[in-house]
């Protein structure tokens, strides 16, 4: 995520989307390849076909999340509000229910990333870690 957190929320909104959606294509591109190596396609084209897609997919998914937590961190001018990034999160999730037709899908991804993203933002605020010294 180098580069995101740099410039302050709700504003660079097109280079917020740009390094979302490229962390979205790379994200896509490492799962379609372990999806291809687990479950071989019967010719190369179907391997070309599901990289594709995946990769288009989880860009997709990524962008759509840096744009709508920087225009919601704008129109609610509350640019440090973790809500902003519930929002983003859900927005992602529910264009995952949409590729996959499914309402359940949408639905549950919308709470799940929403939820995923809302404490990336409060940890990143608070100064929560995974690794470092332990504290005592």
């Amino acid at each position: 995520m180098s580069g995101y957190w740099e410039s302050p929320e709700g504003t660079d909104c097109a280079r917020k989307t740009w390094i979302t959606g490229r962390i979205g294509a790379a994200l896509g591109l490492i799962g379609s390849a372990y999806h291809i190596v687990l479950f071989q396609p019967e010719s190369t084209f179907k391997a070309v076909q599901t990289a594709a897609a995946s990769t288009v997919t989880m860009a997709t998914v990524g962008a759509v999340f840096g744009l709508t937590t920087c225009l919601s961190a704008r129109v609610r001018e509350d640019p440090e509000d973790a809500l902003n990034y519930f929002i983003g999160g859900c927005a992602s999730g529910l264009v995952l229910g949409a590729r996959t037709h499914s309402y359940a899908t949408g639905s549950s991804a919308c709470v799940a990333l929403g939820l995923l993203a809302a404490f990336t933002k409060i940890g990143k605020r608070e100064g929560w870690g995974l690794t470092g010294p332990p504290r005592l």
